[in-house]
């Protein structure tokens, strides 16, 4: 087997890596959550069912797999996160906040003309913890494959992992990288499919067939997981698994709920373009509060 040109997973992180426990880590998505409920309902901002779907996901790998600086977050050695999926930039930033990369208090001037804060990232510089503009889905999956190839190129340990959506998997580029990454056996390239079964006009399924997605990925040259993508144990066994590979990229099948967390939202298509009124908001307000431990 070829071994990877560094050791993986890392050996020296930064001290900004923060290791929750599995009770702190829960707490957290639903911060995430309710943080990006109240901001949609506030500035008018939808996409938020495609949002709550991956705030598991997105808590795991910033508060526990990514070896992240916030004091120097162009560090040449952190880990890169790519929002292929950038409609679910609300609760990305959200993210970004919480975990210092800015103040929370920025994020107040979310949509306002002038603004950074938009309901999809911006390009690199003008956001902390922003590695590229991502909307036009699957370009922020190519373009973290081609920053997984440099960090071959030149030999510096870092980790790529790009969130993809399962409507993203429609495009063709997706499949071109599908082709390209285990070719060039960039192991260091992780991806994630938000697997809610569910895109802007109606079921995945539906639409364009990507059944049976977890052996697609694997006939490609994948190392595949499929896993419960509300599990937080689920989610962080399978970074741990996916940086111990060697000579392969890895995919990660999360299994979500769109709109997961809100009863009324879950599952709910509408949820796609839709901004929860004052009462919703209370609700759904009210109703994450009553998950937490």
């Amino acid at each position: 087997m070829l071994e990877s040109s560094f050791s993986k997973p890392h050996e020296n992180r930064t001290d900004s890596l923060v290791n929750h426990s599995l009770d702190a880590l829960i707490l957290k998505a639903n911060e995430l959550r309710a943080t990006c409920i109240d901001i949609s309902s506030r500035k008018k901002i939808p996409h938020l069912g495609s949002c709550l779907s991956c705030a598991d996901i997105l808590t795991v790998l910033f508060w526990d797999t990514m070896n992240l600086n916030t004091s120097n977050p162009l560090d040449p050695s952190r880990d890169r996160f790519l929002l292929s999926k950038g409609h679910a930039s609300p609760i990305y930033l959200q993210a970004l906040a919480l975990r210092g990369f800015f103040d929370v208090s920025d994020l107040e001037s979310f949509g306002a003309n002038g603004s950074y804060f938009h309901e999809h990232p911006p390009k690199p510089g003008f956001i902390n913890g922003v590695e590229a503009a991502t909307g036009s889905l699957g370009h922020g999956f190519s373009m973290g494959l081609g920053m997984a190839l440099s960090s071959k190129i030149t030999n510096n340990s870092f980790n790529v992992f790009a969130l993809l959506g399962d409507g993203e998997c429609n495009e063709g580029v997706i499949w071109e990288c599908a082709l390209l990454a285990p070719t060039l056996k960039v192991d260091n390239f992780i991806g994630i499919i938000d697997y809610n079964k569910l895109q802007a006009t109606g079921r995945s399924q539906e639409i364009t067939s990507i059944h049976p997605l977890s052996k697609k990925w694997e006939s490609f040259g994948w190392y595949v997981q499929e896993i419960d993508g509300h599990n937080i144990c689920d989610i962080k066994l399978a970074f741990d698994n996916a940086m111990n590979q060697h000579a392969r990229p890895s995919m990660i099948v999360a299994n979500t709920v769109k709109g997961k967390g809100v009863s009324f939202m879950e599952d709910d298509n509408n949820w796609h373009y839709r901004t929860p009124n004052s009462v919703e908001l209370d609700d759904a307000l009210s109703e994450l509060r009553s998950l937490d431990l």
